[in-house]
Protein backbone atom coordinates (compact mmCIF):
# COMPACT_ATOMS: atom_id res chain seq x y z
CA UNK A 1 0.00 0.00 0.00
CA UNK A 2 1.21 3.50 -0.81
CA UNK A 3 0.49 6.23 1.73
CA UNK A 4 0.75 9.94 1.03
CA UNK A 5 1.45 12.03 4.14
CA UNK A 6 0.89 15.79 4.42
CA UNK A 7 2.73 17.28 7.38
CA UNK A 8 5.12 14.36 7.56
CA UNK A 9 8.23 16.30 8.61
CA UNK A 10 6.92 17.57 11.96
CA UNK A 11 7.38 15.81 15.29
CA UNK A 12 4.36 13.53 14.99
CA UNK A 13 4.75 13.08 11.24
CA UNK A 14 8.41 12.08 11.44
CA UNK A 15 7.70 9.27 13.90
CA UNK A 16 4.69 8.14 11.85
CA UNK A 17 6.58 8.08 8.54
CA UNK A 18 9.47 6.12 10.08
CA UNK A 19 6.99 3.68 11.63
CA UNK A 20 5.06 3.13 8.39
CA UNK A 21 8.26 2.70 6.37
CA UNK A 22 9.52 0.18 8.93
CA UNK A 23 6.22 -1.71 8.59
CA UNK A 24 6.84 -2.10 4.86
CA UNK A 25 4.53 0.59 3.49
CA UNK A 26 5.50 2.72 0.53
CA UNK A 27 5.44 6.27 1.89
CA UNK A 28 5.58 9.62 0.12
CA UNK A 29 5.71 12.89 2.08
CA UNK A 30 4.21 16.12 0.74
CA UNK A 31 6.54 18.97 1.68
CA UNK A 32 7.27 22.53 0.59
CA UNK A 33 10.99 21.77 1.05
CA UNK A 34 11.65 18.52 -0.84
CA UNK A 35 15.44 19.05 -0.67
CA UNK A 36 15.60 19.23 3.13
CA UNK A 37 17.52 16.76 5.25
CA UNK A 38 15.30 14.23 7.01
CA UNK A 39 15.86 11.08 9.10
CA UNK A 40 13.82 9.08 6.59
CA UNK A 41 15.29 6.12 4.70
CA UNK A 42 15.87 6.53 0.96
CA UNK A 43 12.76 4.53 0.13
CA UNK A 44 10.61 7.38 1.51
CA UNK A 45 9.90 9.90 -1.25
CA UNK A 46 9.79 13.65 -0.59
CA UNK A 47 7.28 15.27 -2.96
CA UNK A 48 7.24 19.02 -3.46
CA UNK A 49 3.95 20.87 -3.26
CA UNK A 50 2.66 24.37 -2.57
CA UNK A 51 0.08 23.21 -0.01
CA UNK A 52 -2.56 25.11 -1.96
CA UNK A 53 -3.20 23.44 -5.33
CA UNK A 54 -2.98 19.93 -6.87
CA UNK A 55 -0.23 21.10 -9.22
CA UNK A 56 2.85 18.88 -9.26
CA UNK A 57 1.62 16.12 -6.92
CA UNK A 58 -1.64 14.89 -8.45
CA UNK A 59 0.12 11.86 -9.95
CA UNK A 60 1.37 10.90 -6.46
CA UNK A 61 -2.18 11.12 -5.16
CA UNK A 62 -3.53 8.94 -7.97
CA UNK A 63 -0.97 6.23 -7.19
CA UNK A 64 -1.71 6.23 -3.44
CA UNK A 65 -4.28 4.12 -1.62
CA UNK A 66 -4.34 6.28 1.51
CA UNK A 67 -3.69 9.86 2.62
CA UNK A 68 -2.84 11.07 6.12
CA UNK A 69 -3.23 14.79 6.78
CA UNK A 70 -1.21 16.06 9.75
CA UNK A 71 -0.38 19.48 8.30
CA UNK A 72 -0.81 22.56 10.44
CA UNK A 73 1.26 25.15 12.27
CA UNK A 74 2.30 24.13 15.79
CA UNK A 75 -0.06 25.80 18.26
CA UNK A 76 2.79 26.37 20.73
CA UNK A 77 5.19 27.73 18.12
CA UNK A 78 8.48 26.43 16.82
CA UNK A 79 10.75 27.51 19.68
CA UNK A 80 11.41 26.02 23.10
CA UNK A 81 9.17 28.55 24.83
CA UNK A 82 5.53 28.78 23.75
CA UNK A 83 4.62 31.74 21.55
CA UNK A 84 1.62 33.85 22.65
CA UNK A 85 -1.47 33.72 20.45
CA UNK A 86 -1.41 37.17 18.91
CA UNK A 87 -4.18 37.90 16.39
CA UNK A 88 -1.69 37.25 13.56
CA UNK A 89 -0.66 33.88 15.06
CA UNK A 90 -4.26 32.84 15.56
CA UNK A 91 -4.98 33.52 11.91
CA UNK A 92 -1.81 31.70 10.83
CA UNK A 93 -2.60 28.63 12.97
CA UNK A 94 -6.09 28.38 11.49
CA UNK A 95 -5.23 29.17 7.87
CA UNK A 96 -2.30 26.71 7.82
CA UNK A 97 -4.84 23.96 8.40
CA UNK A 98 -7.61 25.20 6.16
CA UNK A 99 -5.47 25.75 3.07
CA UNK A 100 -4.01 22.24 3.24
CA UNK A 101 -7.47 20.75 3.66
CA UNK A 102 -8.71 22.70 0.64
CA UNK A 103 -5.71 21.60 -1.42
CA UNK A 104 -6.28 17.94 -0.58
CA UNK A 105 -9.97 18.17 -1.46
CA UNK A 106 -9.07 19.72 -4.82
CA UNK A 107 -6.64 16.87 -5.40
CA UNK A 108 -9.25 14.24 -4.57
CA UNK A 109 -11.71 15.93 -6.94
CA UNK A 110 -9.22 15.69 -9.81
CA UNK A 111 -7.69 12.29 -9.02
CA UNK A 112 -8.61 9.28 -11.14
CA UNK A 113 -8.32 6.86 -9.47
CA UNK A 114 -8.43 8.42 -6.03
CA UNK A 115 -7.25 6.98 -2.68
CA UNK A 116 -9.65 4.81 -0.66
CA UNK A 117 -9.12 6.41 2.73
CA UNK A 118 -8.10 9.71 4.32
CA UNK A 119 -6.99 10.02 7.93
CA UNK A 120 -7.50 13.55 9.23
CA UNK A 121 -5.56 14.76 12.25
CA UNK A 122 -7.25 16.78 14.96
CA UNK A 123 -6.85 17.30 18.70
CA UNK A 124 -8.80 16.85 21.91
CA UNK A 125 -8.81 20.64 22.18
CA UNK A 126 -12.05 20.37 20.21
CA UNK A 127 -13.85 19.45 23.46
CA UNK A 128 -12.82 22.62 25.26
CA UNK A 129 -11.51 22.53 28.81
CA UNK A 130 -13.32 20.64 31.56
CA UNK A 131 -12.16 20.95 35.18
CA UNK A 132 -12.85 18.11 37.58
CA UNK A 133 -13.40 14.49 36.70
CA UNK A 134 -15.84 14.95 33.80
CA UNK A 135 -15.04 12.28 31.21
CA UNK A 136 -15.01 13.07 27.49
CA UNK A 137 -15.57 10.49 24.76
CA UNK A 138 -15.97 10.58 20.99
CA UNK A 139 -19.67 11.28 21.53
CA UNK A 140 -18.98 14.44 23.55
CA UNK A 141 -19.96 17.69 21.78
CA UNK A 142 -17.42 20.32 20.71
CA UNK A 143 -16.54 22.93 23.30
CA UNK A 144 -15.86 26.62 23.00
CA UNK A 145 -12.72 28.72 22.68
CA UNK A 146 -9.96 29.20 20.14
CA UNK A 147 -8.63 25.63 20.11
CA UNK A 148 -12.10 24.14 19.81
CA UNK A 149 -12.86 26.41 16.85
CA UNK A 150 -9.56 25.56 15.14
CA UNK A 151 -10.09 21.81 15.57
CA UNK A 152 -13.64 21.95 14.23
CA UNK A 153 -12.50 23.88 11.16
CA UNK A 154 -9.52 21.51 10.70
CA UNK A 155 -11.76 18.45 10.77
CA UNK A 156 -14.32 20.01 8.43
CA UNK A 157 -11.66 21.04 5.90
CA UNK A 158 -11.50 17.54 4.37
CA UNK A 159 -15.09 16.46 4.96
CA UNK A 160 -16.04 16.84 1.25
CA UNK A 161 -14.06 13.69 0.36
CA UNK A 162 -16.72 11.59 2.08
CA UNK A 163 -19.20 12.55 -0.64
CA UNK A 164 -16.68 11.12 -3.14
CA UNK A 165 -16.96 7.70 -1.50
CA UNK A 166 -13.70 8.03 0.46
CA UNK A 167 -13.51 6.49 3.94
CA UNK A 168 -12.47 9.19 6.39
CA UNK A 169 -11.27 8.80 9.98
CA UNK A 170 -10.58 11.70 12.35
CA UNK A 171 -7.83 11.26 14.95
CA UNK A 172 -8.22 13.61 17.91
CA UNK A 173 -4.83 13.50 19.57
CA UNK A 174 -4.11 14.20 23.19
CA UNK A 175 -0.78 15.46 24.60
CA UNK A 176 1.70 13.56 22.45
CA UNK A 177 4.80 12.56 24.40
CA UNK A 178 7.88 12.51 22.20
CA UNK A 179 11.47 13.10 23.36
CA UNK A 180 12.30 15.17 20.26
CA UNK A 181 9.91 18.02 20.97
CA UNK A 182 6.50 19.15 22.13
CA UNK A 183 5.26 19.10 25.71
CA UNK A 184 7.68 16.48 27.04
CA UNK A 185 10.77 18.30 25.82
CA UNK A 186 9.59 21.48 27.55
CA UNK A 187 8.91 19.59 30.79
CA UNK A 188 12.22 17.73 30.92
CA UNK A 189 14.55 20.73 31.30
CA UNK A 190 13.28 22.07 34.66
CA UNK A 191 13.27 18.55 36.10
CA UNK A 192 16.85 17.99 34.97
CA UNK A 193 17.74 21.28 36.69
CA UNK A 194 16.08 20.07 39.92
CA UNK A 195 13.27 22.69 39.71
CA UNK A 196 10.49 20.53 38.26
CA UNK A 197 6.94 20.39 39.48
CA UNK A 198 3.28 20.74 38.53
CA UNK A 199 1.81 23.68 36.63
CA UNK A 200 -0.66 25.84 38.51
CA UNK A 201 -2.79 23.85 40.95
CA UNK A 202 -1.78 20.53 39.39
CA UNK A 203 -5.38 19.35 39.51
CA UNK A 204 -5.96 19.67 35.77
CA UNK A 205 -6.17 16.43 33.78
CA UNK A 206 -3.51 15.44 31.24
CA UNK A 207 -4.82 13.14 28.53
CA UNK A 208 -1.49 11.97 27.17
CA UNK A 209 -0.31 9.42 24.59
CA UNK A 210 3.08 7.93 23.71
CA UNK A 211 4.18 8.93 20.21
CA UNK A 212 4.52 5.27 19.22
CA UNK A 213 0.86 4.70 20.07
CA UNK A 214 -0.10 7.61 17.82
CA UNK A 215 1.64 5.86 14.93
CA UNK A 216 0.34 2.45 15.93
CA UNK A 217 -3.24 3.66 16.26
CA UNK A 218 -3.16 5.41 12.88
CA UNK A 219 -1.85 2.24 11.25
CA UNK A 220 -4.56 0.24 13.02
CA UNK A 221 -7.29 2.60 11.79
CA UNK A 222 -5.82 2.60 8.31
CA UNK A 223 -5.73 -1.18 7.97
CA UNK A 224 -9.32 -1.93 9.05
CA UNK A 225 -11.85 -0.96 6.35
CA UNK A 226 -14.59 -0.71 8.97
CA UNK A 227 -12.73 2.01 10.89
CA UNK A 228 -14.16 5.44 10.13
CA UNK A 229 -15.41 8.46 12.01
CA UNK A 230 -13.93 9.96 15.18
CA UNK A 231 -11.23 8.37 17.35
CA UNK A 232 -9.64 9.84 20.47
CA UNK A 233 -5.92 9.12 20.43
CA UNK A 234 -5.18 9.22 24.14
CA UNK A 235 -3.95 6.71 26.68
CA UNK A 236 -6.72 4.83 28.50
CA UNK A 237 -5.12 6.12 31.73
CA UNK A 238 -5.11 9.94 31.87
CA UNK A 239 -3.58 11.51 34.99
CA UNK A 240 -3.62 14.83 36.80
CA UNK A 241 -0.80 17.26 36.11
CA UNK A 242 0.38 16.75 39.69
CA UNK A 243 0.57 12.98 39.16
CA UNK A 244 2.34 13.50 35.84
CA UNK A 245 4.99 15.64 37.58
CA UNK A 246 5.43 13.12 40.38
CA UNK A 247 5.88 10.20 37.97
CA UNK A 248 8.27 12.17 35.76
CA UNK A 249 10.32 13.10 38.82
CA UNK A 250 10.49 9.45 39.89
CA UNK A 251 11.55 8.32 36.42
CA UNK A 252 14.28 10.98 36.24
CA UNK A 253 15.22 10.59 39.92
CA UNK A 254 14.59 14.30 40.44
CA UNK A 255 12.40 16.25 42.88
CA UNK A 256 8.93 17.20 41.66
CA UNK A 257 7.63 19.49 44.39
CA UNK A 258 8.24 23.00 42.99
CA UNK A 259 5.04 24.25 41.31
CA UNK A 260 5.02 26.80 38.52
CA UNK A 261 2.42 29.44 39.44
CA UNK A 262 -0.43 29.63 36.96
CA UNK A 263 -0.54 33.44 37.04
CA UNK A 264 3.11 33.60 35.99
CA UNK A 265 2.48 31.36 32.97
CA UNK A 266 -0.53 33.47 31.98
CA UNK A 267 1.50 36.69 32.22
CA UNK A 268 4.34 35.24 30.15
CA UNK A 269 2.40 33.36 27.47
CA UNK A 270 -1.15 34.67 27.53
CA UNK A 271 -3.92 32.39 26.24
CA UNK A 272 -1.48 29.71 25.07
CA UNK A 273 -0.89 28.87 28.76
CA UNK A 274 -4.38 27.32 28.78
CA UNK A 275 -2.86 24.29 27.04
CA UNK A 276 -1.08 23.30 30.27
CA UNK A 277 -3.24 25.01 32.91
CA UNK A 278 -6.67 23.78 31.83
CA UNK A 279 -7.24 20.10 31.35
CA UNK A 280 -9.54 17.45 29.93
CA UNK A 281 -10.12 13.85 30.94
CA UNK A 282 -10.45 12.15 27.56
CA UNK A 283 -10.75 8.40 26.97
CA UNK A 284 -10.09 6.43 23.74
CA UNK A 285 -13.36 4.51 23.77
CA UNK A 286 -13.64 3.72 20.08
CA UNK A 287 -10.01 2.61 19.77
CA UNK A 288 -10.47 0.16 22.64
CA UNK A 289 -13.79 -1.09 21.28
CA UNK A 290 -12.15 -1.67 17.89
CA UNK A 291 -9.49 -3.86 19.47
CA UNK A 292 -6.41 -1.62 19.46
CA UNK A 293 -3.78 -2.75 21.97
CA UNK A 294 -1.80 0.14 23.45
CA UNK A 295 1.95 -0.38 23.58
CA UNK A 296 2.20 2.10 26.47
CA UNK A 297 -1.08 2.33 28.39
CA UNK A 298 0.60 3.41 31.67
CA UNK A 299 2.44 6.71 32.19
CA UNK A 300 5.51 5.41 34.05
CA UNK A 301 6.41 2.80 31.44
CA UNK A 302 5.84 5.39 28.70
CA UNK A 303 8.12 7.95 30.35
CA UNK A 304 10.82 5.37 31.07
CA UNK A 305 10.81 4.39 27.42
CA UNK A 306 10.90 8.00 26.21
CA UNK A 307 13.69 9.09 28.56
CA UNK A 308 15.90 6.02 28.26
Amino acid sequence: MKILVAGGTGMIGTNLVLHLADQGYQVAVLTRSPDQQTPFPKRVDLVGWDAATPEGWLQELESAQAVINLAGENIAGSGFLPEPWSPARRESILESRLKVGRALVKGFEKADPRPDVLIQASAIGIYGTHPGTHTLTEESPPGTGFLAEVCQAWENSTQPVEKMGVRRAICRMGIVLDPSGGALQRMLLPFKLFVGGPFGTGDQWYSWIHTDDVSGAMQFILEKPSNSGIYNLTSPNPVSNQTFARVLGRVLDRPSWLPVPGFALRILFGDVSSVVLEGQRVLPGRLLESGYQFAFPALESALRDLTA
